[in-house]
């Protein structure tokens, strides 16, 4: 009985080509790199690229999923190699190789080394930065996964455009990305892992759902204030009179002694601004950390179907378009507007920018000025 050929030994942090015995078509598993698992310390093989019958291919994938050339189903291209190997196989080998071997030294990190190596670096000790801050630089991250394990030398505009265009995130969440894309490309060129800041040719083509919207009209909101016990009521009201995002209220610091609102998500101004907590609303906050331990336990998605489905109970849930969570925001600005907030602090409580002008022009407001502008919302 002939033996099973002896094929070239991998090198580390390259991949496996794992033989699964004869009798199948596809006898080899391809894997990509051993990961290690944070929480033991182990290293775990991924799933299988692919299953491929020649061990030659198995090398071919690995050598584009190395240079970022790989594409699902490209194995079902290539062809088994003779003993002299195929000449085409030989050219793939080779120009992937040059690929990976390119650039003024050997190391190619993947998007997730690069990741690691910025955040560090901008979270560092010494760097004043906010929880909210590190959690919606994170949560960018995880929303990009198709690019983790890609070289980053590897990407091109269009890796990161298609990252945005397919993403069912709301807008704030693609901005999240967006600025992700941007600070990892500033930190990458000064350490010459890419070529060109591919991150400055990226958009985002969805509407901003931030400036869209139908607030509730004052009846619903009496309405809703009649029924405040129900626990999606209740953070609707919390959000009616706070004005923030709903993505907002889990990464912010909830100050129940001085009441106060502190922090948000999307832009620097919004990040950094503070809402005292309006009179009325305030023994729904408590009572809602006590029963739940945050201000939204569950996924925004899971809130949103009981969202619809007790408006649409009370008869309030509107058509065309139906009401949204983000309907609450517009509802602040609204009841703002209406009750004779100053526009300037209104705009402060929203967590908008001045424009051109910094807010620095206008005067650090003091936490109870504000306070007393928001009490002038009545319910």
């Amino acid at each position: 009985m002939p033996k099973r050929k002896k094929h070239p030994k991998l090198p580390n942090g390259y991949g496996s080509i794992r033989y699964l015995g004869k009798g199948r078509r596809n006898c080899y598993a391809v894997h990509p790199p051993a990961k290690e698992d944070p929480e033991t310390g182990r290293y775990v093989n991924p799933p299988a690229l692919c299953y491929v019958s020649d061990w030659y291919i198995g090398f071919t994938v690995l050598t584009a999923y190395k240079a970022g050339t790989y594409t699902a189903g490209m194995e079902k291209t290539l062809q088994p190699v003779s003993d002299d190997m195929s000449s085409n196989l030989v050219e793939r080998i080779l120009s992937d190789f040059s690929i990976i071997r390119s650039g003024p030294d050997e190391y190619s990190p993947t998007f997730a080394d690069v990741y690691e190596a910025y955040y560090a670096d901008k979270f560092c000790d010494g760097n004043h930065y906010s929880g909210s801050s590190q959690y919606s630089t994170q949560a960018a991250f995880h929303n990009c996964k198709v690019l983790h394990n890609r070289p980053f030398r590897s990407l091109v505009s269009k890796d990161l455009q298609d990252v945005l265009d397919s993403c069912q995130l709301k807008h704030s969440s693609l901005e999240l990305i967006k600025t992700l894309f941007r600070g990892m490309y500033k930190y990458a060129e000064g350490r010459g892992w890419c070529e060109k800041n591919y991150a400055s040719y990226i958009r985002i083509k969805k509407d901003d759902d931030d400036v869209s919207g139908v607030p509730f009209s004052e009846d619903t909101v009496r309405l809703f204030w009649k029924h405040q016990d129900d626990p999606t009521i209740e953070l609707i009201l919390i959000m009616c009179y706070s004005g923030h995002r709903i993505s907002e209220y889990n990464v912010l610091n909830i100050d129940l002694d001085a009441r106060l609102f502190k922090g948000g998500l999307k832009t620097k101004t919004s990040r950094a601004r503070i809402v005292p907590i309006h009179s009325a609303i305030y023994p729904l906050v408590c009572r809602r950390l006590k029963r739940d331990g945050k201000m939204l336990n569950m996924s925004y998605s899971k809130y949103l179907k009981f969202f619809k489905e007790k408006l649409a109970e009370l008869g309030c849930l509107g058509e065309n378009p139906v009401h949204t969570p983000h309907d609450c925001r517009h509802t602040f600005s609204s009841l703002c507007q209406h009750c004779g907030v100053l526009d300037d602090d209104r705009k402060r409580l929203l967590g908008h920018s001045f424009g051109n002008v910094s807010d620095d022009v206008y005067g650090h407001r003091d936490p109870e000025d504000l306070r007393i502008e928001l009490e002038k919302v009545h319910v």
